[in-house]
C-alpha cells in the first residue's frame, strides 16, 4: 500500500552552484531545467533574481519554455528590516522573474535576528509574514523556507514556532524546516519535525537538509516520516560546504524503499541517466560510489559475492539495479573466483565453462598479474585480450622484437620532440617489420611507429586513436623503482575501450596497455564488432 505523495524539490540550479567548482550558464541551467521535467521533478528552483547576472539572464531565458509538470521557483529573502514590501527592490525582483512559485527564506534563530539582522525579534516577525502576504497578494505560491530552523527551535522554540505562524498567516502554501548548518541529528530531527507537525497540523511540511555529519539523505527521509509532504534536495548531493541532500538517494528510497508516492516514479529508470547529464553539464566525473546511481553500486568483486549473484541476484544486491537504469557488474581481480570468471565472460559475449581445466591456470595467471600491479576493474579490453588467449587458443598475432625512444627537449623553447624506433614480427613469420615515428612525447611516438609497423597487415588499426591516457604510482616508497599503472582509452571513432599495463618503466607499462588495445580491435574485428 502506498504512502502519501511527497513533493519533490530540486534546489541544483540555486544551492548546488554553491558548491565549489560547480557552476551553470544559464543555458545550461535551462537544459537541466528541461530535463528534471522530463523526469518528472515537482518544483525545480532556478536562481536568486538579482543577485548575479546569470540568473536574471536564465528568469528571461525560462519564461519562453514550456515545462509539462514541473513548476519553477525563484528564490529570495524576505523584505529588509523597517522597509515595506512595496518599496523592497529585492521583493520586486522577484516579482519580475515572473515564476508562479516564489521561495523566500526568513531568521527563525534569535541569534541571526539579532546578531545578523541587528532587528528586533518582534520585527522578524512582521518581515515574514508581511513579505509572504504581499507575494500571494501577486498571485504567487509562495514555499516558505524557515532558515536554521533546528538551531534555532533548539535555541527558543516558542520564537522558532511563531516565524512559522508569520509565515502561515501571511498565507504561504509550504513551510519548509531548514537544518542549514547541516548538523541535526536523525532523532532530534525526528522529534522537532513530529512537534511542529502537531503544533501546525494542518500546514503543509518540508525539509531541507544538509551534509554537514553525512545525514543529509538519512535526515532528509527521517523528516518525511515524521510527518513531512516535500523535500528539498539537490541533484548528486552538489551543495556549499559538502552539499545538500542527495535527490539521487532520497527518491528511491521514498519510492522504491518506502513506498511514498513521487509524481517522478514513472521515470526511475531514467535517475542514473539524469544524474550522469547533470555531472556532465557541471564537468565533472560521475562518483563511482553513489548510492543507487554509481558504476560500483552494484558491482561485485569477490568471489563468494559473485557466485552468489549469479544464482540469486539478491543475495547480494538490495534491489534490482535496472529500477534505476543502473546494471549489474563483475569486477576482476586478484578475489575473482570461477564463477566471476564466466559471469564477466559472459558479459562481454565469450562463453566459457567453469568447470574448464583451464580456469585454475587462468586464475593463477589473473592474480599474478593483479599482484604486479595490472588493474582488470577498469580495463576490460586487456581482461577479454586475456580471455581469448587463454581460453580459445588465440594466439598473440604479432610480438614485439625490441623498441628505442630518444625525447630531445630544447632548453628555453617549447620544442618537445620523441622519436620511437619499433620492430615487430607478424605471428608465423621471420621477417621483422621496422618502423619509426615522430610525436611529442614518448607513448605517443611509440603509438604511430607501433601501427605504422603493422602497415598493410592490419590497415583496420589506422582507426585506433589514443584518446585518453592515466597513470598511477602503486608501492611509492619504493622510489624510483616503484611500479607504474598505465590505463590507456583508444577509440576507433565508434567504440571505445580501456586497456592496462604495469612495470617499473612507465614507457614499458604504456607499451603493454597499448599492445592490448591493438589485439583488443583485432580481435573484434575477426568476431565482426569493429
Amino acid at each position: 500500500m502506498k504512502h502519501c505523495e511527497v513533493k519533490i524539490y530540486d534546489t541544483t540550479l540555486r544551492d548546488g552552484t554553491q558548491a565549489e567548482g560547480i557552476s551553470f550558464s544559464a543555458r545550461d541551467k535551462v537544459q537541466l531545467a528541461l530535463k528534471m521535467d522530463a523526469f518528472g521533478i515537482d518544483y525545480i528552483e532556478g536562481g536568486w533574481p538579482g543577485s548575479n547576472p546569470r540568473d536574471m539572464e536564465f528568469f528571461g531565458l525560462v519564461k519562453k519554455v514550456r515545462f509539462t509538470h514541473s513548476k519553477i521557483a525563484a528564490f529570495g529573502s524576505t523584505r529588509r528590516p523597517h522597509v515595506s514590501v512595496e518599496r523592497d527592490a529585492q521583493l520586486q525582483m522577484l516579482l519580475e522573474a515572473d515564476t508562479s512559485v516564489v521561495t523566500i527564506f526568513g531568521k527563525t534563530w534569535l541569534l541571526h535576528v539579532t546578531d545578523v539582522l541587528k532587528t528586533t525579534p518582534e520585527e522578524n516577525i512582521s518581515m515574514i509574514r508581511d513579505s509572504v502576504a504581499f507575494l500571494v497578494k501577486h498571485d504567487r505560491e509562495v514555499i516558505y523556507d524557515a532558515e536554521h530552523f533546528f538551531d534555532g527551535y533548539r535555541d527558543d522554540r516558542s520564537y522558532a514556532l511563531s516565524t512559522l505562524q508569520a509565515a502561515l498567516e501571511g498565507g504561504a502554501q509550504y513551510i519548509v524546516l531548514c537544518d542549514t548548518n547541516g548538523g541535526t541529528q536523525v532523532k532530534n530531527l525526528q522529534k522537532i519535525v513530529a512537534d511542529v507537525r502537531q503544533q501546525f497540523a494542518e500546514a503543509p511540511l518540508g525539509v531541507h537538509c544538509h551534509n554537514d555529519c553525512g545525514l543529509g539523505v538519512a535526515v532528509s527521509l527521517a523528516g518525511i516520516e515524521s510527518g513531512a509532504t516535500m523535500v528539498q534536495g539537490t541533484m548528486n548531493g552538489y551543495g556549499e560546504r559538502v552539499g545538500n541532500a542527495n535527490l539521487t538517494s532520497i527518491i528511491p528510497n521514498l519510492s522504491i524503499k518506502l513506498g511514498y508516492h513521487l509524481n517522478c516514479e514513472t521515470h526511475m529508470k531514467e535517475l542514473k541517466l539524469l544524474s550522469n547529464f547533470v555531472d556532465e553539464l557541471a564537468n565533472r566525473i560521475p562518483s563511482r560510489r553513489s548510492p543507487f546511481v554509481g558504476k560500483s553500486a552494484f558491482a561485485h568483486k569477490g568471489g563468494v559475492h559473485a557466485n552468489a549473484a549469479k544464482k540469486v541476484a539478491h543475495s547480494y544486491e538490495h534491489m534490482p539495479p535496472q529500477m534505476v537504469g543502473n546494471e549489474q557488474r563483475i569486477l576482476l581481480s586478484d578475489m575473482s573466483g570461477g564463477s566471476s570468471v564466466v559471469m564477466k565472460a559472459r558479459k562481454m559475449g565469450v562463453h566459457i565453462d567453469d568447470k574448464s581445466p583451464l580456469m585454475k591456470s587462468f586464475l593463477t595467471k589473473i592474480k599474478q598479474l593483479e599482484n604486479e600491479g595490472h588493474e582488470f576493474e577498469n580495463a576490460d579490453a586487456s581482461f577479454y585480450v586475456l580471455l581469448y588467449e587463454h581460453f580459445k587458443g588465440k594466439e598473440n598475432i604479432f610480438e614485439l622484437v625490441s623498441y628505442r625512444i630518444i625525447s630531445e627537449v630544447v632548453r628555453g623553447t617549447n620544442r618537445k620532440l620523441s622519436e620511437a624506433v619499433v620492430k615487430l614480427r607478424l605471428a608465423g613469420e621471420q621477417e621483422i617489420k621496422i618502423a619509426v615515428a615522430e610525436s611529442s612525447g614518448p607513448v605517443g611516438a611509440l603509438d604511430h611507429a607501433a601501427r605504422l609497423a603493422f602497415g598493410a597487415h592490419f590497415p583496420i588499426l589506422t582507426q585506433v586513436q589514443l584518446v585518453d591516457y592515466k597513470v598511477r604510482i602503486l608501492q611509492s616508497n619504493m622510489s624510483t623503482d616503484s611500479i607504474t599503472q598505465v590505463l590507456v582509452k583508444s577509440s576507433d571513432g565508434q567504440n571505445t575501450w580501456w586497456t592496462c599495463g604495469a612495470d617499473s618503466s612507465i614507457i614499458e607499462a604504456s607499451w603493454q596497455a597499448l599492445r592490448d588495445a591493438y589485439r583488443y580491435k583485432l580481435l573484434m574485428n575477426l568476431r565482426g564488432d569493429g
